[in-house]
């Protein structure tokens, strides 16, 4: 130990508790430790301040919050075993400390505090190796519980719009695995299960993409053979072209009355955010992990894009307040080519007063898009993507929302057979 070492008596204290599982202290042997280190008269621990600590048990029975002398002795050898205080034994066994003639101590017998002061960079790494454990676990149960969602969700939909695939394997497959989810687990147990529901979340997911294309096409054709005859000129869509595609999907039995449009049940969280990455920016440094959080980020954006409160009331009336948060992400995912995202706002309300509008249509159109830019850009760079989307654990929060990797467009484009 050099000699001008010095720590905090009390922030060592802090890490102290925080890494005791690693080091073998119990709850009682802290509060004894912590009524020790009370004993010593300076916040600074230095290696010539006098570490050595002298209470009677009577003294010290009563800063530990009155604890019966066995279970003071008890503990206090555990305080030894974790090499956190060191016995310094008179020859009569008892605490007591020999002053000079100027009053100073000259020899103290008690409890030496020594390896507090010694001890302090360990007992900061090992406290904070636990804070990263901590934060680990609880990314990958956030994980855990958004792929859930997620998946069930996603197979909710499918079979409820007949969409074709073999439903009772994906949820044969995902029982199966849900199965393996003990009540209480380390934490590799847990990522090996999240990496199973990952793989999972990505089969259904290119069967529901794959859906969603093949409807759109045949939807547009359809479409295309009707716009001669049946073209508005004053519809929004002829002043603003970026979700065209999506009112041909969402448009009303009277003009596409061959569309399916997939499905009218709740979307996930994830695809949300793969399709609008661009509201993240207005979380306030915070991450998405929830759809309160995402409906926050989309009330910031309101104003950016010129939406009234007004406005926003109307369209969580019309739409329910999580479908008027998504509108809102999609007009802000292409606000360059939207003049007037209040108008745009208040046009997709009226449709969705009169059922002609829904958000799958428009976050599918998004992914699409994402699609020919990745495509434009390859074409471009001459390169290839990653491996697959996964949910992005990457920042320092380990935020746990869903990112589309140029692989995952490649496979949206060219889905995997379930």
């Amino acid at each position: 130990m050099a000699t001008d070492a010095v720590a905090h008596k009390w922030q060592v204290f802090h890490d102290i508790r925080n890494a005791r599982e690693l080091l073998g202290a119990t709850d009682r042997a802290l509060a004894i430790l912590e009524a020790l280190l009370t004993f010593h008269p300076e916040t600074a621990l230095t290696p010539d301040s006098g570490l050595v600590v002298f209470p009677s048990n009577e003294h010290l029975i009563s800063r530990a919050n009155g604890m019966s002398p066995a279970t003071l002795r008890r503990h206090l050898a555990v305080l030894v075993q974790c090499g956190l205080v060191i016995r310094r034994d008179s020859p009569n066994g008892k605490r007591y400390a020999r002053k000079g003639r100027g009053g100073e101590i000259e020899q103290a017998y008690g409890f030496d505090l020594t390896p507090i002061l010694a001890r302090a960079a360990e007992f900061k790494d090992l406290a904070n190796a636990v804070e990263a454990e901590k934060k680990a676990f609880k990314r990958v149960k956030e994980k855990l519980t958004i792929c859930r969602r997620d998946i069930v969700k996603m197979i909710d939909a499918g079979i409820g719009e007949g969409v074709p695939a073999d439903w009772r394997r994906f949820r044969r497959e995902y029982e199966t695995i849900i199965g393996r989810l003990p009540r209480t687990a380390p934490r590799q147990v847990l990522e090996t299960i999240a990496q199973a529901l990952e793989a999972l979340w990505l089969d259904i997911n290119s069967v529901l993409e794959s859906f969603v294309k093949s409807e759109d096409s045949n939807a547009n054709e359809s479409h295309s053979e009707r716009h001669k005859q049946n073209s508005n000129p004053d519809s929004i869509y002829e002043i603003e072209q970026a979700f065209r595609k999506d009112e041909e999907a969402s448009g009303s039995v009277a003009e596409t009355d061959n569309l399916r449009s997939l499905p009218k049940r709740d979307l996930p969280l994830g695809m949300v955010l793969s399709a609008c990455p661009d509201v993240v920016d207005y979380a306030k440094g915070r991450e998405i992990r929830t759809w309160r959080d995402f409906f926050a980020a989309a009330e910031q954006a309101r104003p950016a894009l010129g939406i009234s409160p007004s406005a926003w009331m109307e369209a969580q009336e019309a739409m329910g307040a999580e479908n008027a948060a998504i509108t809102v992400a999609a007009i802000l995912q292409r606000a360059e080519r939207i003049s007037s995202g209040g108008g745009y706002l208040r046009n997709l309300v009226e449709r969705a007063r009169d059922g002609k509008f829904t958000v799958w249509p428009m976050v599918m159109a998004l992914l699409r898009a994402k699609i020919e830019e990745s495509k434009l850009s390859a074409r471009a760079s001459g390169a290839g993507g990653g491996d697959v989307a996964r949910p992005d654990d990457s920042s320092a929060g380990g935020n746990s929302s869903w990112t589309v990797s140029p692989a995952l467009l490649k496979s949206l484009e060219k889905p995997r057979r379930p």
